[in-house]
């Protein structure tokens, strides 16, 4: 007889409840509630029962309204800016390994590098009780933080990566290294025998693209070597059409380039399919390194020397942090964790 209510109950019209459950075995819902957690003072007939029912009906626990009774709701939020190439979605792998390795799930939205849309995904986030909120700040957020401030009044862990704004007391944040990764591939360069080095700048108003540069600066500085504004040109970092741009702009100088080093690398693929339609070779007369070592660089022809962004170890250590912070009465004491970026030397500027 119990079977026979349970089949008539398998296909409700809404998400099945433990009182759903209970109404059909006709016992009460802390009965029920108990069976599920495997409670001792419930036998084991009645465990068996109950769970076969609760199939049989496709019950599902309520994970997230069990986390808040208990004052937890063992989900992290992240807001990315957007998940073209593979620097992003490989930080994400590290973020969903470690969160999984602590029982936290991960809610996953992008900004599309917008200050507007980061500030409605920062509200639902908050509205969905997450715990903490991973996030690199959009390319236009700037000196807008006060969504971002919010979360930390409402008591929420906040930890940026990657990016992370310059006007935000008491924030955490991962971050890699770019001005040394920056000062390292253009002292490479220089050590190869390259003394015009152009170089394909990111928007500076995003901190790591102004690092990057900043890191450019210090190399030609420091080797005695001009910083030549004809030979900064601004790229888009997802657009290998401005790579090709920038590379037609530089081969028309009077005294063109023997070098470029990239913010990104995704433009470094139009300023390589220019030069081999010039038949410009590569690394003799110009040498080619960049930031973000994305997969295709080894397929390239030659392949790229580029930085390597630790992207998985990133997201790893901004779980960490934020679990750290987390913690009751945890007290960070160097909330800043800079990763130390890797230069890779490939034959793209190996001379």
């Amino acid at each position: 007889m119990v079977e026979t209510k349970a089949e008539k109950a398998k296909a409700p019209s809404r998400r099945t409840s433990i009182t759903d459950v209970a109404r059909v075995l006709q016992v009460s819902a802390s009965t029920v509630s108990r069976a599920l957690s495997d409670q001792q003072d419930i036998s084991k007939a009645t465990k068996a029962r109950v769970r076969q029912v609760a199939h049989a009906m496709n019950y599902q626990p309520n994970l997230v309204a069990a986390g808040l009774r208990r004052g937890q709701s063992k989900t992290l939020g992240v807001i990315l800016p957007h998940l073209s190439g593979a620097f992003y979605p490989t930080v994400l792998h590290g973020i969903e390994k470690m969160a999984s390795q602590h029982g936290y799930q991960v809610l996953v939205c992008q900004s599309h590098d917008e200050v507007r849309c980061e500030q409605r995904r920062v509200a639902a986030l908050l509205a969905a009780q997450v715990e903490g909120i991973l996030i690199p700040v959009s390319a236009t957020t700037l000196a807008e933080v006060n969504h971002l401030a919010q979360v930390q009044q409402a008591g929420t862990g906040l930890v940026f990566f990657d990016r992370a704004p310059a006007d935000l007391p008491g924030s955490a944040a991962v971050l890699l290294d770019t001005y040394n990764g920056a000062y390292e591939a253009v002292t490479h360069l220089i050590k190869g025998g390259s003394r015009r080095i152009a170089h394909f700048a990111g928007p500076q108003q995003v901190s790591t693209s102004r690092n990057c540069q900043e890191g450019y600066l210090a190399a030609l500085r420091d080797h005695q070597l001009p910083a030549r504004e004809e030979l900064m040109y601004p790229v888009s970092p997802s657009c290998s059409e401005s790579g090709r741009r920038g590379m037609e702009y530089l081969l028309k100088r009077a005294y063109p380039p023997d070098a470029v080093f990239a913010a990104s690398a995704i433009p470094l693929v139009g300023a390589l399919a220019v030069l081999h339609e010039r038949g410009v070779q590569i690394p003799q007369q110009i040498a080619l390194a960049g930031f973000s070592n994305e997969p295709f660089t080894t397929m390239t022809q030659p392949h790229l020397t580029m930085v390597d962004q630790r992207a998985e170890q990133m997201g790893q250590s901004a779980v960490r942090l934020l679990l750290q912070l987390l913690k009751r009465n945890s007290q960070v004491n160097h909330p800043n964790v800079f990763l130390k970026p890797e230069l890779i030397i490939r034959d793209s500027s190996r001379r």
